[in-house]
């Protein structure tokens, strides 16, 4: 016989899945007990939001689903935070709940204890919420979970576990495997193939808009294989920054750089892939697609088929999931690549030359460090095969621009702007990778300390984290604001705090090591030493607060992004 919690393990086992983020009580100490007995990670942060931007960061890097669970009551409260991003960034992540036993819940009575009605309060942030009411349900409610967590869009879901089910058990055959329950590796049909295969041979300046959700599908080997039959200019989402190798001279990042600007204005042909084409690409229809609108034509490769035309019109859909219908394009266009575009190294010369100017002249010398110099500087230390993480406002915005590094694995959230995440995305990738791989968060002050207490669990991990921090001691992009709104030595209410704070020696009060630096040309060797230190390490760096509240670079084209009613 098998009991409940021991199923649900089983049955994640079955999908690759053998991680788990949370702060187990007693719904959640059998579950943690076996699980470590059967070789999962088990990982106990110090704030279950933390756990769950942890388990999302998981499904990025593995391109499966994640699991994280929250207490009973608060627990599940301080989820809330987490599922709304998930939803919003399209992450499949499981978030079970504990709850009371069903007969306190349906008891008419006042004054319980850790209690409130959960499920229904999160119904509106996940793609499916269910309990499990009885034993014999298990397999049926947390297969739909990971059907519904990885069919279509991806996003979470929420199944409850309330406690009267945890010991009982369960008299069930091994395991189905994923595809004897749901649908995997969707393909496109043939003749869908073929034409988008004959709009692609026919192109003369065609593009491949690679979106986020490449890099969390995992799926860059079959598009490096795609963009060498098209030999095409790669464009980059703003949320899909990762770089593929192979291809990192010639991908260039969507309206911030001239070469990507250039390719888009003249392509006749754009490929999307895996990207939902929404406000930060102007919807593929607005600003720079303009130009040469009546002469592009439109492959979009889109897992949900509710998607298709949403959002501008496609000429060729290819509906199914992009790991299977990759392939299919680069087998039908190896008998005949493409000549490569004749701009192609033009673009690949600019771009490098824009990059190499950014470094050049961004400012130096300066003492508090300016963020453009302290971007360059950071950026160029960054290590080989390294994850980069970023958080913050102002501090990302910089790096858009004037980082020097063309990372594998890049982690943010660009569709909800959520800060806080960047330390727990950190966390969870080098949990997904063994520890392994050096990490960089590079962040802003004030998004570092919405869950800095997961310092302490970096350290206790052992994770080769260095965490960049630019420390203007304000919240950099609203002074920002208030400036433009109401004019240079206005009132700037709510957005400063205290010049007294030292996040390195925070940082070694949670057993990390440590560094002050206000000079630009201590922050490489910093970094250099915060990774020979063999320790999670922060690196605080002094910044210029009036030039990172004033002079964000590619600000406009950032706000375009906002255009309310003109897109």
């Amino acid at each position: 016989m098998t009991k409940v919690y021991e199923r649900i393990l089983q049955l994640f086992e079955a999908e690759g899945i053998n991680t788990i983020f949370g702060i187990p009580d007693p719904n959640f100490v059998h579950m943690f007990h076996l699980a470590e007995e059967r070789g999962w990670s088990v990982v106990s942060p110090h704030h279950e939001e933390s756990a769950g931007f942890m388990a999302e960061a998981v499904s990025r890097m593995t391109g499966k689903a994640a699991v994280c669970i929250g207490t009973l009551g608060p627990g599940v409260a301080n989820l809330a935070g987490a599922m709304m991003c998930a939803k919003v960034e399209n992450s499949p992540v499981i978030f079970l709940g504990g709850q009371r036993a069903r007969i306190t819940e349906q008891r008419v009575r006042r004054g319980r204890i850790q209690f409130v009605k959960q499920a229904a309060l999160f119904e509106a942030s996940v793609k499916y919420s269910a309990s499990i009411e009885y034993a014999d349900q298990t397999d049926e409610i947390i297969r739909e979970g990971l059907r519904k967590a990885l069919t279509g869009t991806p996003g979470p879901v929420y199944i409850e576990y309330p406690s009267h089910v945890i010991q009982e058990e369960l008299d069930v055959p091994p395991a189905l495997p994923p595809e004897a329950y749901r649908l995997v590796n969707q393909t496109a049909g043939a003749d869908r193939i073929a034409e988008a295969v004959r709009l692609i041979r026919a192109a003369e300046q065609p593009i491949l808009l690679v979106g986020h959700g490449v890099h969390t599908s995992r799926a860059a080997e079959s598009v490096r294989a795609l963009a060498d039959a098209m030999a095409c200019p790669v464009i980059q989402t703003s949320g899909g920054t990762s770089y593929i190798k192979g291809l990192e001279d010639r991908t260039f990042p969507y309206g911030f750089s001239a070469a990507a600007i250039d390719a888009v204005v003249r392509s006749d042909l754009c490929l999307a892939i895996g990207t939902e084409l929404g406000e930060p690409v102007h919807y593929g229809r607005g600003r720079h697609w303009v130009p040469n609108e009546a002469n592009r034509s439109w492959i979009l490769v889109e897992q949900d088929p509710e998607a298709i035309g949403v959002n501008r019109s496609i000429d060729v859909p290819l509906v199914g999931d992009l790991r299977a219908i990759v392939p299919q394009l680069v087998d039908a266009l190896k008998d005949s690549p493409r000549t490569p575009t004749p701009q192609l190294q033009g673009w690949i010369d600019q771009d490098a030359a824009q990059l190499a100017e950014l470094a050049k002249t961004a400012p130096s010398g300066m003492s508090p460090v300016h963020p453009a110099r302290l971007i360059v500087e950071a950026t160029s230390a960054f290590p080989d095969d390294g994850i980069m993480v970023r958080d913050g406002g102002a501090t990302t915005i910089f790096g858009w621009t004037y980082s020097q590094a063309k990372p594998h694995d890049v982690m943010w959230n660009q569709n909800f702007g959520h800060l806080g995440t960047g330390l727990p995305y950190a966390i969870g990738a080098a949990v997904a990778e063994g520890g392994k791989r050096p990490l960089m968060l590079i962040t802003g002050d004030s998004s570092f300390q919405f869950h800095i207490a997961e310092l302490e669990t970096a350290a206790r991990l052992n994770l080769p984290l260095v965490c960049v921090v630019a420390v203007d001691y304000a919240w950099g992009l609203e002074v920002g604001v208030y400036k433009r709104t109401f004019g240079q030595g206005s009132l700037e209410t709510g957005v400063h705090w205290s010049k007294n704070t030292r996040l390195d020696k925070v940082a070694e009060g949670f057993g990390c090591y440590g560094e002050y630096v206000e000079r630009d040309e201590d922050i490489a060797p910093a970094i250099k030493r915060a990774y020979a230190s063999g320790r999670t390490a922060v690196i605080h760096v002094d910044v210029d607060p009036k030039a990172n509240s004033e002079e964000m670079p590619s600000y406009a084209e950032f706000r375009t992004w906002y255009a309310e009613g003109t897109q």
